[in-house]
Formats: C-alpha cells, structure tokens, sequence
C-alpha cells in the first residue's frame, strides 16, 4: 500500500501539471466542438439544406475538432502525434475496407439527396417494390404502404436502378361493363357526373372516360380519374359503389358473361 501511495504521489508530482493541462484541452474541445455543432446547424438551417446532409457535416465538423483536441491532449504526454496520425490512417483503411456496404450506402444517400430522383411524400416503384416515400437517411430510404406496413432500402440498391416516380398524384385505372343495348352517350355522362362529385378526385389532370372494349357480352368502359397518393386506394372503393348504384337507378344493366351455344341438331339458339 506504501509502495502504491508513493507511485501514484510521484505520478500526480511529476505530470500533475500535464494531467490538468490535457483534460482543460479536452474540455474545451468538446465545448467547442458542441457550439461549433450548433452555430452550424443554425446556418445549414437557413439556407434549406437537407436534413440528412446537415446531420452529416455536423457531426463531421464535431468529429474532426475533437479529432484535433485528442492529437493536442496526446501531444500534452509527449506522445509523437506523427505516428498516431499514421497509425489512424492505417486504421482508417482497414475499417473502409471492412465497411465498404455502409460507405456505399452513404455515397448512395448523397447521391440521391443531391440529385433528388424523388423527394419525401412522393410515391415510387422501384426494385420490385412500391410505396410512398417517407424517409430519404443516409444509409436507407422508408417506403409506406397503405396497408401501414413499411419497405426499407438500401441506398446502394436504389441508385442505378430503374425509377418509376409517380409523384404525389396517381391515376386510377378502373372499369365497369354494361350491355350491348344501353345507351352509350348517358352511361359515360352518368361516370363523369360520378366523377365531377366526387370530393377525392383531382379536377386537374381532368379525369378520362371512355369504350375500353368491345368484349363478347359486354362493353367495357374505362374510368381513369386521379387523385393525391393518399386517396388512391378510397377512391377507387367509393366510384365502384356509387357506379353500381347510379346504373340501378337508371335501370343501366352491368351483364354477366354470357356465351351463345348452339346445337348441330337444332337450329335453335341456347343461350348459356
């Protein structure tokens, strides 16, 4: 115990000077380096940048000043900073190396946050997948779907593929059969009544209706009206029941498939 005592006196004599130095140096360095932190982040805030890229050089500025101040709290111990820049350097290389997945992902993110293919709110299709973008991180970009469930993507799968941007808006592609004797001009004024009154579709692109197909039993008519990516799925479900309401009131047959079969025997038509 005398012998620890002695030790550690002679440590606190010796380097005591030193010890206080180095952790006022360390102090101050985090201190400087949170208001450096903030000052920028006050500044990347008002010329708009974007919030992932803005995280990014904040931490980057806070990282490189403590990065000095531990060179400077070192230097303080006689340690050679030369050697501990080069032993970082190494360092650095290796854990690149092993990290080239997450850097990818980073240069990704830059690349999409800076070139801006599509930006938060806008509904994507991409990679197979599909869905409204809620999150653009530097590492991932969120995708929502309406049934509440989320796709998260690596950046580095994003760029270079292929991008269907719907943007906010989408159109529906809808369609409903009536008979061959129905008179054309008053359905397809009845859909775009239908249309004109319902409060989800956009009036601007202004929604189409039109003869889809002549099919063997009915005429198809096509509905296509847009509406913002959230209304997309309601609005469908709503034009299909006022649709099937609107034709019984005017006495509007919607047929079901029907097929003529006719007898070798009998030149009697059955219909089937």
């Amino acid at each position: 115990m005398e012998e620890a005592k002695k030790t550690i006196i002679t440590f606190f004599v010796n380097y005591g000077k030193d010890v206080a130095g180095a952790l006022i140096i360390l102090a101050v360095g985090i201190f400087v380096a949170r208001w450096i932190g903030k000052v920028l982040e006050r500044w990347l805030e008002r010329i708009q940048m974007e919030p992932p890229v803005r995280l990014l050089l904040v931490r980057v500025a806070r990282l490189l000043i403590i990065a000095f101040t531990a060179l400077a709290v070192l230097e303080k111990f006689g340690v050679p900073t030369t050697s501990a820049i080069a032993g970082i350097g190494v360092a650095g290389v290796g854990v690149g190396l092993a990290m080239q997945g997450v850097l990818s992902n980073i240069v990704a993110g830059l690349t999409i946050i800076f070139t801006k293919p599509f930006r938060v709110g806008e509904y994507i299709e991409l990679i197979g997948v599909q869905g409204q973008v809620t999150t653009i991180e530097l590492f991932t970009t969120t995708l929502a779907h309406a049934d509440l469930s989320k796709v998260v993507i690596p950046n580095r799968k994003i760029v270079g593929e292929v991008l269907h941007n719907y943007g906010t808006t989408r159109q529906l592609d809808l369609s409903v059969g009536v008979s061959y004797s129905a008179d054309l001009n008053k359905v397809l004024s009845i859909v775009q009544d239908i249309l004109s009154q319902n409060p989800r579709v956009l009036k601007d692109p202004a929604p189409g209706v039109a003869i889809k197909l002549l099919a063997d039993s009915f005429i198809m008519i096509a509905i296509k009206p847009w509406t913002t990516v959230p209304n997309y799925g309601p609005a469908g479900a709503e034009i299909y029941q006022t649709v099937i309401e609107r034709f019984r009131e005017n006495k509007i047959e919607i047929p079901f498939p029907q097929h003529e079969v006719r007898l070798l025997n009998n030149a009697t038509a059955v219909a089937a």
